[in-house]
Order: C-alpha cells, then structure tokens, then sequence
C-alpha cells in the first residue's frame, strides 16, 4: 500500500502528494524506488499573472518500509515504518525545502517585479507529522489522509517560518490508474511577507510599484490551494514499470499578501500550475 501511495505524490512540483491504493496489494516490497521526469508550467513568481515552463525531475522510494518522497524542491523522509497491509498510517519525520522563489531575474518576467531585486534562496528545514485511513469511502483501497509540515528558513533568505496543513483523498480506478484532490494551505511568518511581499520606499522608486508594508506586519495565511491529479500504468500495474502522471491545481492568495503591489497590481490572486511527465518503478 505504502510504495503504490507515493507513485504520483514523488513527481508533482507542489502540487498534490497522492495517497495511491494497494489495488494489488497481495505482495508488497520492503524497498522501492521510482524516478520520474516531467514539465511543470508554473507562475514566474508566487503571485505572478506570467508562467514560465520547468523541468521537473522527481524520485520517491522506500527502505526497509521508511518512505522518502521529494515534491517539488522538498525532500520528506519518514522515520515510522509501515507495517505490512495497515489500515492506518502515521507519518514523522524531517523534512528540507529550497526556495527559488525571485532569486533570478531572469525567471521573473514583470518589469516592475524585476527592479524590485532578486532574493536569495532560502533553504527551509523542519519536519511533517501526519496520519491516513485506507478503506473510507469508495473502495477497501482508497485512501483519506491528513498531514502538517513546519519549516524554518535557516540560510538567512526570509530568516522566517512556513507552516503548510493538508488534506488528501486518493481513489482507484483500477489496478492501472487513480485519481485524488487535494487541500492545502500555506501559513508563514512575518519576516517572509516582507522579503516577498513588502516594497520599501527605495524599491518604489526603483520598480514604480507603491511601498508596501502591511504584509510584514504579522504572520498569516498567505495562500490556499486546491488540487486533481491522475496517474495511468503504462506496465498493466501501477507498482512497477512506466506510468503517466498529470496534474493541475488552483491557488488564491489571501490577505494582505494578495494585496501586495507585487501581486494586486503587477500579477494575479489567482495562481495555476500544471503538470504532465512519466515515472519508472524497480
């Protein structure tokens, strides 16, 4: 159960870690590893209305029944080892983001958000705590879970905190494919709205966007999301061989980091991501 369920959830940037099913769970490794590659069309910048196309290289495995996935830039090991056909799976462990988010100029296609100056990367380090059901609504194979991770930037890029509660539903629809959603969002610290959502008076002249200030004023929800993901086996079994995988989803900025001029005038509340590629299963 526990390899099938981080098949897509390993090669989607940000987008939804699927819980996949055991729809054929009479064998079960206790080590496994899937590569996979894809294209991601992703906004330039968090709140930009341009996208720019990535690619998009994921890798998710399990040893000894100890699952690590990456997502996106995140790297997710967990230290609980799932036991062989559980109904109920619990998650712990340490967790490290990188955060390229406007530390290139070239990324950034806004003329007004490039004056504003490049960041630096931040690199985000913490740990996630989460628990799933299998057997909830559709199928003995389908799969509810819930899962909150908190990081902290430790390079000095925003020197702020990032806390990201989600919700998961994940069904079969076959041996061969299933689909999911996803709910999440994103609560961060004051000293992260003002490295990427605050323009000093200085910026203003520089970029002729306004000053802002409100966003670093406190910590707050800064965006919630809402996910679909689908994935397709390309080997007649969805824990070994070549599978397809899509997904898409929806963000909305919220507060006062939607009202930043960064994002109010110069881009969009609303965010889209998109993703297609294919993954390997040993």
């Amino acid at each position: 159960m526990h390899r099938l369920r981080r098949l897509l959830g390993a090669t989607i940037v940000a987008v939804l870690p699927i819980a996949a099913p055991a729809s054929a769970q009479e064998e079960e490794q206790h080590s496994s590893l899937t590569v996979g590659a894809g294209v991601a069309i992703v906004p330039s910048y968090e709140g930009s209305d341009d996208y720019r196309v990535l690619p998009l290289p994921q890798v998710r495995g399990k040893v000894k029944d100890h699952s690590f996935w990456t997502r996106g830039a995140s790297l997710y090991v967990d230290a609980i080892a799932d036991p062989q056909g559980a109904e109920w799976d619990f998650e712990l462990g340490p967790m490290v983001t990188a955060r390229f988010d406007r530390s290139s100029r070239k990324a950034i296609k806004d003329d007004a958000v490039r004056a504003l100056g490049k960041r630096d990367i931040a690199v985000e380090v913490g740990g996630f705590v989460g628990i799933g059901k299998t057997g909830v609504i559709t199928s003995p194979y389908d799969m509810l879970s819930a899962r909150v991770a908190v990081a902290k930037d430790v390079a000095g890029a925003h020197d702020s905190y990032v806390v990201t509660p989600q919700i998961e539903y994940m069904t079969p629809l076959s041996r061969t494919a299933f689909v999911g959603l996803g709910l999440s969002a994103e609560y961060v610290g004051k000293k992260y709205g003002r490295t990427y959502f605050d323009i000093t008076p200085e910026e203003s002249m520089a970029s002729g966007l306004p000053a802002y200030a409100d966003a670093g004023k406190g910590s707050g929800f800064k965006r919630v999301s809402l996910s679909l993901a689908g994935g397709k086996s390309l080997s007649g079994d969805l824990r070994q061989g070549w599978a397809l995988f899509a997904a898409g989803s929806y963000s909305r900025m919220l507060g006062d980091y939607a009202d930043s001029p960064v994002v109010a005038i110069a881009g969009s509340k609303n965010q889209w991501v998109g993703v297609v590629g294919i993954g390997y299963t040993f």
